[in-house]
């Protein structure tokens, strides 16, 4: 029997995938993980915004089969930075032409300047040779200080893998005359009844009598194969673990560098207005000002083409930094989207807030290793650990799904060889 720890999108889609029995244990009230939907009167919020970009269109059948294709809408993303008071097509380093004369002119200069083969160590290291120091300080280095709220020395040179949108000098230069967005994720699809829809058609493949809800793992013992949780014992044959990797060793009691495991949180605001904004086309917009107290704000109403501003708002905080008055940091969130002439004269009806603890995972050498080294550990306890945070990096959902698949594919095959 195969133990899955967890009921989000990983879990969910092991047991869809695969041909053993299996229980899954979920500490929540509710399946879906990071992707649940929360409805309040007539507005839908994701716990933050989820929209799938699938590449596989096999996958895409998959995760859909069981939504209705009327409520499927497919958006083509409109992506855009505000700098300075101004908006410019994202990404910043392809779109330099669009900033002022003075500005784009340093950009190219220091574009041409970049030591492409400098000693990059860090993720900081590779956006100032790759791109320059004014491409690097204007847009790319106060964002993402903002969104992982840390030092980019201490982030992995590809920390962000295919997601950095790199570009090499000819890219940029042709993008002046011939603008061009074209990218795995240009288009994305939405349900209308949020991400949840997505969770919920993979739901109807997994035996709804062997997921137990509120049930937490407290403590796994890999030699006998048996999980202790809240509410009993569990003897599994695999153990398929979608928790944070640093989590899972505790519980097996592996001591590990806490040091090498960091990652920021992220305070998110849903808000619902009484009727529609300026904006009218914008997907998300990207904020690097760092007088403003949010990185990211993206627009339900303009992807779900409803009639009244529906925004979702993300603050990037270290891990360990304490967020203990929600309704202050409202009101900071709501004055800052007056500043920037998001919010003028409407009126806040409704909102919902949530803490993602762990959010984005800080990716570097020294975890990567240690993920790889226990990893290896693990699977000889047929333990598997599988997931953005399971695996403890940076990926899509869809890469999710994918890794589940390959999971199964792979136990499947062992257990054909033991048998």
């Amino acid at each position: 029997m195969d133990l899955i720890i967890g009921a989000g999108v990983s879990g969910i889609s092991y047991a869809t995938f695969s041909n053993n029995d299996y229980c899954i244990v979920e500490a929540s009230d509710e399946i879906g993980g990071y992707c649940k939907t929360v409805k309040k009167g007539e507005y839908i919020w994701d716990y933050s915004g989820h929209f799938f970009h699938f590449r596989d269109e096999k996958l895409k059948e998959l995760v859909c089969r069981h939504i209705d294709p009327k409520t499927l809408k497919i958006v083509k993303k409109n992506t855009k930075i505000l700098y300075k008071g101004r908006y410019i097509d994202f990404p910043f380093q392809k779109n330099i032409h669009q900033l002022e004369k003075e500005e784009f002119i340093d950009c190219l200069y220091d574009l041409f300047k970049a030591d492409d083969y400098g000693n990059i160590k860090s993720f900081k290291d590779m956006v100032y040779a790759k791109l320059g120091r004014s491409i690097a300080e204007k847009f790319l280095i106060p964002y993402n200080e903002k969104l992982y709220a840390c030092d980019l020395n201490s982030l992995d040179a590809d920390a962000m893998g295919r997601f950095f949108p790199k570009a090499n000098k000819k890219e940029i230069i042709l993008n002046f005359k011939e603008q061009g967005s074209a990218s795995y994720n240009e288009y994305f699809v939405y349900p209308t009844g949020g991400a949840i829809e997505y969770i919920s058609s993979l739901y109807k493949n997994v035996d709804d009598a062997k997921v137990s809800l509120n049930e937490k793992v407290i403590k796994i013992d890999i030699h006998n194969k048996v999980a202790y949780t809240n509410k009993r014992e569990i003897k599994y044959d695999n153990l398929i673990s979608t928790i944070p990797f640093p989590l899972l060793l505790e519980l097996c009691d592996i001591s590990y560098i806490k040091e090498y495991f960091t990652w920021n949180k992220v305070l998110v605001f849903n808000l619902g207005f009484n009727k529609k904004g300026s904006d009218t086309e914008s997907s998300w917009v990207y904020i690097p000002d760092k007088d403003i107290c949010f990185y990211r704000l993206g627009y339900y109403d303009n992807i779900l083409d409803t009639s009244k501003m529906s925004l979702y708002i993300e603050m990037g905080f270290p891990k360990n930094f304490i967020i203990e008055d929600e309704q202050k940091y409202l009101h900071r969130v709501l004055e800052d989207l007056k500043k920037i002439g998001v919010v003028k004269d409407e009126e806040l009806i409704d909102y919902h807030s949530m803490v993602m603890d762990p959010a984005y995972v800080h990716i570097n050498q020294k975890g990567i290793q240690t993920v790889e080294k226990y990893k290896k550990q693990l699977d000889q306890d047929n333990i598997y650990s599988i997931g953005r945070y399971g695996s403890w990096t940076y990926c899509s959902i869809e890469d999710n799904i994918i890794e589940a698949r390959s999971l199964a594919e792979k136990i499947k095959i062992l257990h054909s060889y033991t048998n």
